[in-house]
């Protein structure tokens, strides 16, 4: 397998995104959303999403990674979004065959400099299941701290979507510099070519 790139996707990155995305919440997120909203048109729902997203991309950022084998992951983060938590990391996904090859922690990585770079506060935040206890020990790893629980949203707010009443729980930076990698240390430089 070949060393990631790193760049800022564009309009043109929305499909692969949409799959990526789309395929971890079918592996991730069974139990906490229906199994209905899971095996029906998901995709269409997540390409309408990150269409809408990289179309029109104010105050955020999303960066994929790449590698001989096409989409390894992406982040995507929300400038300032919480006047008290900091920019928010509404998405982190790496391909299911690429866990544990530091793309993730170098996602991560350009998700706080991004925010270093952009925002006015240097805090990050993110939500995770309750349910999903390997992104929380990654997330453990990588510095952040669990501060609080809430229940979840019903994704595109169709209650229908939710199996039961799922909870998640707030992982915080309060320092983008307190972000420690959990993996390989070397991140490759950011290519802004869209």
């Amino acid at each position: 397998m070949t060393t990631p790139h790193f760049r800022t996707a564009g309009p043109h990155d929305a499909d692969p995104i949409a799959r990526l995305h789309a395929d971890s919440w079918r592996r991730h997120y069974r139990g906490a959303f229906s199994d209905a909203f899971l095996d029906g048109d998901i995709l269409t729902d997540r390409s309408t999403v990150w269409t809408t997203r990289l179309t029109n991309p104010a105050h955020h950022t999303t960066v994929v990674a790449e590698d001989a084998l096409g989409l390894a992951g992406f982040i995507h983060l929300i400038f300032d979004h919480d006047p008290r938590w900091g920019s928010f990391i509404d998405n982190l996904h790496v391909t299911h065959d690429r866990h544990r090859t530091g793309i993730g922690t170098a996602l991560l990585t350009h998700a706080a400099r991004a925010a270093t770079d952009h925002a006015a506060s240097r805090s990050l935040y993110l939500w995770v299941l309750t349910q999903n206890t390997a992104a929380q020990r990654f997330y453990r790893t990588a510095g952040g701290t669990p501060t609080e629980t809430a229940t979840v949203e019903p994704p595109g707010g169709v209650p229908g979507r939710l199996h039961g009443t799922p909870t998640k729980i707030r992982y915080t930076w309060p320092d983008t510099t307190a972000l420690r990698p959990t993996g390989p240390t070397e991140v490759h430089r950011l290519d802004s070519r869209a």
